[in-house]
């Protein structure tokens, strides 16, 4: 139970008046209109509060799913949608039972930022037709959509729609500055509602008719046959249910003290939230990180401030869809500008284009792609680039050096002899990983090593070795034996072990003892060795080799 449920109503109050506005806009931006967006909040907010891994996520509608939902509902239409969110509700339960919650962290922050930043410039040209208060034109291409509504508007103003809409933006934008605490959103739509409708402005166009509850379950929309040609969209978006969601959790983890959320079981939740929300009529629902803020920063401590947030909605939707109804298209539109604003941080951008050449370049890509094609290419193109210039620079830090081996001679030795061993064996130590990225630089700086008899690689600073490396070290072997130069190796780890034994690197070493687990021994093994070579004169032979000889 909560330790202050009064707190937690409250909370919850708050964020229903925050979301009521977002929920409709969010409705109407995605194709199915506002009763979709209400019945996403009431169902989804409930059922992803009950059993998600977070106490203080709230989840709806946003408007990250309503950028991957306007071509889907553009190719589909309707009912295409609902099998989605359907569809990937699925899919987000089998993620979670697969534990692959934990693998959402390795998503990179430029990916995240710059798709964040991406989705707001798409929200922001979404609601150029609405906030203009011209018929949306056709087409998928945001950027063509908007151009053509704005071409449209100069041909034919309607200032009363752009006039409630910049009101709208304008309030909310200047209110968060003034006072945080306030829900300027509601009060901004409530003073354009109430100007539509004292001044008559019959050229903002309302909502128009909300059904005064929600409908019946149903599964009329449901079309098997559908289901090859919608996988990919909904694997779009349980994966960008998956990624916002434990985003908002992390988020909302890092605001509190004492809270932790579980990343499957978050999934799981979101997973249910996706299966009934269609049921309703309900759109694609993921974990708003705006209105999850405004639940932690309102006081809340438990999930009775996101079940309150859920039952507000549920209300509203029962006693007041006709007063809702009059709500304007443009205020919405106003509310939406508003929101994608502030969602781009620029001193975060700042910082993070500054931090490093390859971040900011993954952060610019990964925007760009968001606005000209989607959100799915748009992350894959991000966590591609931002993986190759990881790999880069993870592998600019290996290296092979030459190091001198007379602290590990074993025994007594004299400078004559220790240079007389000198000309004949060389010693290498590998630092870091040699793996696919670098692994051939290896080879090629052992292909070149001069005329000795033995080289010594010493390994117990390899940090990663995988096939690819495996490979290249066995290669090298092989072409410095056919030079008649024998490689010893020191300080191969276990792990290490199964790869360049699954290769037959280990082969090549074995037959003659040339594997040890020093370098040390390994030294003693190359002095042997050039002993059996007749390369050393009996006087730097070891004592007991010269006594033997006597």
């Amino acid at each position: 139970m909560t330790r202050s449920p009064r707190r937690d109503l409250l909370a919850g109050l708050t964020v229903a008046i925050v979301a009521l506005p977002l929920a409709l806009g969010f409705g109407v931006a995605s194709g199915l209109g506002a009763e979709a967006g209400l019945a996403t909040a009431v169902v989804a907010g409930a059922l992803a509060a009950l059993f998600g891994g977070s106490n203080l996520q709230v989840s709806g509608p946003t408007g990250a799913m309503t950028v991957v939902l306007v071509p889907i509902v553009a190719r589909h239409g309707p009912g295409g949608v609902l099998t989605v969110g359907l569809m990937a509700g699925g899919l987000l339960i089998g993620l979670a039972l697969l534990r692959a919650g934990r693998y959402m962290r390795y998503v990179p922050m430029p990916v995240v930022e710059g798709f964040t930043v991406g989705i707001a410039c798409v929200i922001g040209l979404q609601q150029i037709p609405n906030a203009l208060g011209v018929e949306k034109p056709e087409g998928e291409q945001v950027l063509f959509v908007a151009w053509r509504a704005l071409v449209e508007f100069v041909t034919s103003p309607n200032w009363a729609a752009i006039g409630l809409s910049a009101g709208v933006a304008a309030v909310m934008l200047a209110g968060v500055r003034w006072k945080p605490t306030v829900p300027f959103s509601i009060v901004a739509v409530i003073a354009a509602t109430v100007i539509a409708q004292v001044f008559h402005l019959d050229a903002a166009a309302p909502i128009g008719d909300l059904p005064s509850g929600l409908p019946v379950p149903s599964l009329a929309f449901l079309d098997v046959s559908a289901f090859g040609s919608l996988l990919a969209p909904a694997v779009a978006v349980a994966a960008l249910a998956a990624l916002e969601s434990l985003l908002s959790a992390t988020v909302a983890d890092g605001m509190t003290v004492g809270q932790q959320h579980d990343p499957d079981k978050e999934l799981f939740g979101q997973g249910i939230a996706n299966l009934a929300a269609p049921l309703f009529g309900g759109v694609p629902a993921t974990a708003a990180i705006a209105r999850t803020a405004v639940n932690v920063r309102a006081g809340a401590s438990s999930r009775l401030a996101a079940l309150t947030h859920a039952v507000v909605l549920a209300v509203i939707v029962f006693a007041a869809a006709p007063l809702v109804s009059k709500i304007p298209l443009a205020a919405l539109a106003g509310v939406l500008l508003a929101t994608a604003i502030r969602m781009v941080e620029v001193g975060s951008l700042l910082a993070m284009a500054k931090a490093t050449r390859p971040d900011a370049v993954v952060l610019v890509l990964t925007a760009a792609a968001t606005l000209i094609l989607d959100l799915v290419y748009a992350v894959i193109i991000g966590l591609v680039v931002a993986g190759a210039l990881a790999l880069r620079a993870v592998a600019s830090q290996a290296r092979m050096e030459q190091v001198d081996f007379r602290p590990d001679l074993p025994g007594e030795h004299s400078d004559e002899e220790h240079a007389l061993l000198a000309e004949h064996i060389v010693a290498y130590r590998i630092d870091g990983p040699l793996f696919f990225a670098g692994a051939h630089r290896f080879l090629l700086e052992l292909s070149e090593v001069a005329d000795v008899k033995v080289v010594i690689l010493r390994m117990s600073r390899v940090t990663t070795l995988d096939a690819t490396g495996a490979l290249v070290l066995k290669d090298a072997v092989e072409k410095l034996n056919r030079r008649g130069i024998a490689v010893m190796t020191s300080g191969i780890r276990l792990d290490q072990r199964q790869a360049l034994e699954a290769v037959g690197a280990l082969d090549l070493l074995r037959p003659d003892g040339r594997e040890y687990a020093t370098t040390p021994e390994a030294i003693a093994g190359a002095r042997k060795h050039l002993e059996q070579a007749g390369l050393l004169p009996p006087e730097h032979r070891p004592h007991r080799i010269r006594k033997a000889a006597r």
